[in-house]
């Protein structure tokens, strides 16, 4: 396996670009889709936040500055198509965050993909309804194990404000499951 350096460069050379690029997708789609999965629950729209996902850095590979890692910037772009891609459905469904919540709630119900025991399922039913914010921090903290340092540099927003989302989600998820005794 290449590492994230060669990756890179061989991304910025016309003749290797193509190699590299599938060198990256396979390296990293099965990442990328599982916190993509995360945030929008639904497998087909998974998919396509995450094609979205690899035109975007195809299409911006070069501007890529290397000031953090390959994982952090693949993290961000991923991270912020699928708000905009959450964002654009609410608009289009003229929805509030509660109807949002909803919808998620909808698609983990009844999305073929979605397994595992009554606990597990308890847990993702808790986490949906957490808001966008919450939810993602403590996907990215609880089920990717990422370091603060490094959602500081995926989220663009300060180490504190990720501590704090992920405190008071873990309220709220506690909340939940004494609400459900």
């Amino acid at each position: 396996m290449k590492s994230d350096q060669q990756i890179i460069l061989e991304l910025k050379q016309e003749k290797t670009k193509q190699a590299a690029f599938r060198s990256l997708v396979s390296t990293y789609k099965e990442r990328l889709y599982w916190h993509i999965r995360k945030i929008v629950i639904s497998h087909d729209d998974t998919d396509d936040v995450l094609q979205n996902t690899f035109i975007k850095v195809w299409r911006n590979i070069d501007n890529f500055r290397e000031e953090s890692g390959l994982f952090t910037w693949l993290y961000r772009i991923a991270t912020n198509e699928s708000l905009t891609f959450l964002n654009q459905k609410k608009k289009k469904t003229f929805v509030g965050n509660e109807e949002s919540n909803d919808y998620i709630l909808e698609n983990l119900q009844t999305d073929p993909y979605v397994d595992g025991d009554e606990i597990q399922y308890r847990l993702q039913k808790a986490i949906a309804q957490l808001p966008d914010k919450q939810r993602l921090v403590f996907n990215m903290r609880y089920f990717d194990d990422i370091k603060y340092q490094d959602m500081e540099k995926i989220l663009e927003t300060s180490e504190g404000a990720l501590k704090a989302s992920y405190h008071h989600a873990v309220k709220k998820i506690e909340e939940y499951f004494k609400s459900e005794e």
